[in-house]
């Protein structure tokens, strides 16, 4: 769903650790998890083994993965296409990058007259496949509700000020429909090699809440 600002639609050693404990008592969440994972195993619907081997796949998964999704957009145009017309397809074909359920990935292109800011209003849908797990404030209340009703002001707050003749466009995640934000290639980066663009590329460039820039200037590609 999208909306506009405007339409609110370890190796050996030696030396001693401390000694590993539960510290915190289990919340009411963390009990519920424990006890789905241990009856679906109970089940044999899955194996600890796989349960294991997902999680670690899941922990692997970082923002560097959208990151060079991202670079080679900028950098190959017919790539370019087939992202916007299929993300999914796209990052599947180019990159192996395996999403294991029917989930959507769209992509959205950053323009001089388009700006776009993901958000997921009811929890945290996230394209975790290509950018890991969401951060804190993503799932917080505050900017799940005020992304949509007052973008710019959110966005001003990450210190990123759109321009009154760019449209802010907001869009919702869903569970089966996630969103990915292709931002506008930073000025003076036209020497730069996949690589290098793909380290301009941050996690909230690709949320929509900053844009990519350079650090220092571009006098080393000079």
């Amino acid at each position: 769903m999208t909306h506009t600002e405007h339409d609110h639609d370890h190796n050996e050693h030696d030396h001693p650790h401390a000694e590993i404990n539960q510290t915190e008592k289990p919340t009411y969440y963390d009990m519920l998890e424990t006890a789905i994972r241990e009856l679906l195993i109970e089940r044999k619907l899955f194996e600890a083994d796989e349960i294991r081997r997902q999680i670690e796949v899941l922990d692997s998964r970082t923002p560097a993965l959208g990151a060079k999704v991202v670079a080679r957009a900028w950098i190959d145009p017919n790539f370019r296409k087939r992202l916007l017309a299929n993300g999914r397809t796209a990052c599947e074909e180019d990159f192996g990058i395996t999403f294991y359920d029917d989930t959507e990935l769209i992509v959205l292109e950053n323009t001089d007259k388009v700006h776009n800011l993901i958000v997921c209003t009811l929890c945290s849908c996230y394209p975790r496949p290509v950018l890991g797990l969401p951060p804190d404030w993503y799932k917080l209340k505050p900017y799940r509700a005020r992304a949509v009703s007052e973008p710019r002001k959110v966005l001003a707050e990450f210190g990123t000020t759109i321009p009154d003749d760019v449209e802010v466009r907001v869009s919702d995640s869903t569970a089966m429909v996630r969103y990915l934000v292709l931002p506008k290639r930073p000025k003076g980066t036209e020497t730069f090699t996949e690589e290098e663009l793909a380290d301009l590329v941050t996690r909230d460039a690709m949320i929509g809440v900053v844009e990519p820039k350079l650090e220092n200037g571009s006098a080393a590609h000079v």
